[in-house]
């Protein structure tokens, strides 16, 4: 149950997605990683483009099989990982969780997580993006306030930590050592941990909140990983699926 073997790498593909989704179909076994230099056509979730400039950002994906019953808090565990080896490429920084799998650095993203699961075929594809060397000014204007790299938060903290950004993080191939062995233990958490690791680190927790329906105030997950609101009248409610804002920073 290892991750990263086997591994290919593409110089530049539409996406590393839709080539893992292709290579489970034909049967590719669990732990099969996909990474590429770059992406033509990247999707983020609620169907949104994910762009980095070439060589930038680590554009994994990785199938998952077969779908066991505590795989349902694969949206969980997923970024816990993301979370855990972002991590140890700068250890300044300190990962949170947007609810469902954003993750965010001083309130930026610095990492997304897209998750298609089959589970009729017993597969399911993580795919991560991770933004590495990306300078702020480097982003796209509408996201150069509101997203983040290991590298510009290093520069933007001025190395809160003892130590800077890891040596993984030279040029060359992607560092996906960190990721496989991450997901290798959260894929496989039990439920509990998994809960309680991401409880820890929920970005969305006491802080008002909106979405399509209503607005509220976040009161962390419940055990199914769905959001948790307070309305302005008392009600709690929950969200299993959707987007969800901050309504004051």
């Amino acid at each position: 149950m290892t991750f990263g073997n086997p591994h290919r790498h593409y110089r530049s593909t539409d996406s590393t997605n839709t080539r893992a989704r292709e290579l489970a179909a034909a049967g590719a076994p669990h732990g099969t990683v996909i990474t590429a230099s770059e992406q033509t056509a990247g999707r983020g979730r609620q169907g949104r483009t994910w762009t980095a400039p070439p060589n930038k950002a680590l554009l994994y994906s990785a199938i998952v099989r077969p779908l066991e019953d505590h795989h349902t808090l694969l949206p969980l565990a997923v970024p816990l990982a993301v979370c855990e080896a972002a991590e140890q490429l700068n250890p300044t920084l300190d990962c949170k969780i947007k609810w469902p799998n954003d993750i965010h650095v001083d309130g930026r993203k610095l990492a997304g997580v897209l998750i298609e699961a089959r589970p009729q075929d017993g597969w399911a594809v993580v795919g991560i993006g991770l933004n590495l060397h990306i300078e702020q000014e480097e982003f796209p204007s509408d996201l150069q306030d509101r997203a983040t790299s290991i590298f510009s938060a290093d520069q933007r903290t001025g190395g809160r930590g003892s130590a800077g950004p890891s040596p993984l993080l030279s040029a060359g191939p992607p560092p996906v050592g960190p990721i496989n062995q991450r997901l290798e233990h959260w894929v496989n958490a039990k439920p509990s941990e998994v809960l309680t690791e991401w409880r820890e680190r929920d970005a969305l927790k006491g802080r008002e909140v909106a979405w399509e329906k209503g607005s509220g105030v976040a009161d962390g997950i419940d055990d199914r990983g769905y959001l948790v609101v307070v309305t302005p009248s008392g009600d709690r409610i929950t969200i299993g699926a959707g987007e969800v804002h901050l309504t004051r920073f």
